[in-house]
């Protein structure tokens, strides 16, 4: 009878830790790098079968700037920051109605910042922490089980790790909240709607060079990027009373049936969705609320933990912190490691309960109830551009981000 391998922490002689690490998107390599430069063990898994290389725009602009920045990740992100871009609001089948200039968004936002794919920050991630990281794709845990002093997983392919710190980083749909935790049912919070983003890889036509054009309707947003041909990407986000049939649909039907009556931009990526659906990312919006995010010595990070959405804006950025912070306090207690979870999570949960917060109140700008909605939202853009406003919302950005 064959007998599965154990992996085990190094011995104490070498006093170097090891952290399984399950997920390799950017929450997971962030904790990974931040802990190889602390001198542990990092062994990653992740259960799909090769690395992700597109997705949707993010923002690192703040707490999130700073992290990738402590991460060593600036100098390797810049070269792929697309920069502020002039943002076009449209009518429903295309023609401009009003544009906003990428220096109003510049002045609010500050030179501190990055706006960049999330496949490229996930690849400086992983260029970063390959070298030296036990990475290992197509397979997930299992199993597990701890002790005091350590915990065991079971892989999927029958392996059994040894560790002394598991972090589930591996997203909002968690397997290893589920293992620990409970079911989803219990955390997931649906709030009700859908989102929809995927990378273009030939220019929209009917976007100006460097612009990204934006539909607002009631309860729905289309917004078409035109960044070059392998560099532009949409977004889509709408109301759904019941978001399960519509994830039945898969993309291209759902975002077909609730976005086709649109012209411009909207009209080509949805034609090229229709012909490459693979590389869309399509799921319901829903919240992640727990009372606690460790136990022992396994900890959640990320969506996993928390999902603030993409209403918040600020995932890629919270992602980066909550790992950047988890580091330090592991180092700050090395010999604790529970102690160093719990007061992580107590130095992390304003900032996620805030972000959270934000994200519910801000469905309505994506998601406008009613057309009154809609126009009140565009007067408030219109007046961006004022000096007196633009000031107020300055102070109102660096106010959410500090």
């Amino acid at each position: 009878m064959a007998v599965a391998a154990i992996e085990a922490p190094d011995t104490a002689d070498t006093k170097k830790k090891r952290v399984l690490v399950v997920g390799a998107g950017i929450a997971g390599l962030a904790a990974a790098l931040r802990l190889h430069r602390q001198g542990w063990d990092v062994v990653v898994v992740e259960r799909a079968p090769a690395r992700r290389s597109s997705g949707y725009l993010v923002n690192l602009h703040g707490p999130g700037y700073d992290a990738a920045e402590r991460l060593g990740l600036v100098p390797a992100l810049t070269p792929s920051d697309i920069g502020f871009f002039t943002s076009i609001m449209v009518r429903a089948d295309g023609r401009e109605k009003f544009r906003l200039p990428a220096a109003v968004a510049e002045a609010a936002v500050g030179n501190r910042a990055l706006s960049i794919f999330r496949g490229d920050l996930e690849s400086a991630l992983y260029d970063a922490v390959a070298e030296h990281a036990d990475i290992r794709f197509a397979t997930t845990v299992r199993a597990l089980s701890q002790t005091a002093d350590e915990v065991e997983a079971t892989l999927g392919d029958g392996t059994h790790i040894r560790a002394d710190l598991l972090i589930g980083a591996d997203g909002v749909h968690s397997r290893i909240r589920e293992l620990v935790f409970g079911p989803e049912t219990e955390y997931l919070v649906d709030l009700g709607h859908m989102v929809g983003a995927f990378p273009l890889e030939k220019a929209p036509e009917h976007v100006p060079d460097g612009a990204g054009t934006t539909f607002i309707g009631p309860g729905r947003t289309a917004a078409v990027m035109n960044l070059g041909p392998q560099r532009s990407s949409t977004f889509f986000t709408y109301r759904c009373p019941d978001t399960r049939a519509e994830l039945e649909l898969g993309p291209a039907a759902a975002l077909g049936r609730s976005f086709g009556d649109l012209g411009g931009g909207v009209t080509e990526a949805l034609h090229q969705l229709g012909t490459d659906p693979a590389g869309a990312y399509f799921d319901s919006v829903g919240q992640v609320v727990m009372d606690r995010w460790s136990d022992g010595r396994i900890v959640l990070l990320g969506d996993a933990a928390w999902c603030v959405t993409v209403f918040a804006g600020y995932g890629a950025a919270l992602a980066l912190d909550g790992a950047d912070r988890l580091g330090a306090a592991l180092d700050d207690h090395r010999d604790d490691i529970p102690g160093a979870l719990t007061t992580w999570e107590s130095s992390l949960r304003p900032e996620v309960d805030k972000r959270q917060t934000l994200a519910r109140k801000g469905i309505s700008r994506f998601a406008p109830p009613t057309r009154a909605h809609v126009r009140a939202g565009e007067l408030m853009l219109r007046a961006i551009g004022l000096p007196g406003i633009r000031g107020l919302v300055q102070r109102s950005i660096r106010r959410a981000n500090n």
